[in-house]
C-alpha cells in the first residue's frame, strides 16, 4: 500500500514549492493530497513564482492556478504518513487557521515526517512544535524560527536539513536535497 502525504497550501503559495513536490512524490509512488482551508476538491488556489534576481529580496510573479484534489474539512492526521508545507505568502495567513495549526501539531506529535520549505516553517513556529530543533527556512524567517526556540540552520539555497522528523530547506532551489531527505524518512 502506498504511503499518503498531505500538503496544506493556500492562495499565493510558491508555485514550484507546491507543483514540484506534488508531481515528484507521485512519480515515486506516493499518494499526495493537496488541501486548502475553506476549499473543496476541484476548486483552485492561485500560486506565485518567487525568483532570485539580485534584489534585496526575492521577486514575485503570478504563477499558475492549482486544482485541489481533496477537501480540507475532511482531512485528519491519522489518514496520512507525512505532512508537507510549501512556502510563498500562503503560510502567513494559513497560520491563523486553528485547524491548520492542529494538523501541524498532530503530525509533529505523532512523530510523522513534516517537510517545510521557504516560508512553510512559519506554520511550524505558529504551532509551537520546533523548540530545540535545527530548522531551515527562507532567511527572512530566521527571527521567528529562533523566537520559537529552534536553532536556525543557515544553509545555501540548495541545502536542506533533517532533525528528527522535520525536513526543512530555505527555498525551491533546494528541492532535490529536501525531497531526497523526506523520501529517506518515509522509507525508513
Amino acid at each position: 500500500m502506498s504511503k499518503k502525504i498531505l500538503i496544506i497550501a493556500g492562495d499565493f503559495v510558491e508555485d514550484y514549492e507546491l507543483m514540484v513536490p506534488f508531481q515528484a512524490l507521485q512519480i515515486c509512488g506516493f499518494e499526495v493530497d493537496v488541501v486548502s482551508p475553506g476549499k473543496k476538491a476541484g476548486e483552485r488556489i492561485r500560486t506565485a513564482i518567487h525568483d532570485f534576481e539580485g534584489d534585496q529580496t526575492y521577486s514575485e510573479k503570478r504563477g499558475h492556478d492549482f486544482r485541489l484534489n481533496a477537501d480540507f474539512q475532511s482531512v485528519e492526521e491519522r489518514d496520512y504518513d507525512a505532512l508537507l508545507l510549501p512556502g510563498g505568502r500562503a503560510p502567513e495567513f494559513l497560520r491563523l487557521n486553528q485547524k491548520v495549526i492542529a494538523l501541524v501539531q498532530a503530525f509533529a506529535g505523532a512523530g510523522k515526517p513534516v517537510a517545510a520549505i521557504c516560508h512553510g516553517p512559519q506554520l511550524l513556529t505558529a504551532a509551537g512544535v520546533i523548540r530545540g530543533k535545527k530548522i531551515s527556512a527562507y532567511p527572512a524567517c530566521e527571527p521567528e524560527v529562533s523566537a520559537a526556540g529552534a536553532e536556525f540552520a543557515a544553509l545555501p539555497l540548495d541545502g536542506a536539513v533533517t532533525d528528527g522528523n522535520f525536513v526543512t530547506a530555505p527555498a525551491w532551489t533546494a528541492h532535490v536535497e529536501w525531497l531526497k531527505q523526506l523520501i529517506a524518512l518515509l522509507n525508513s
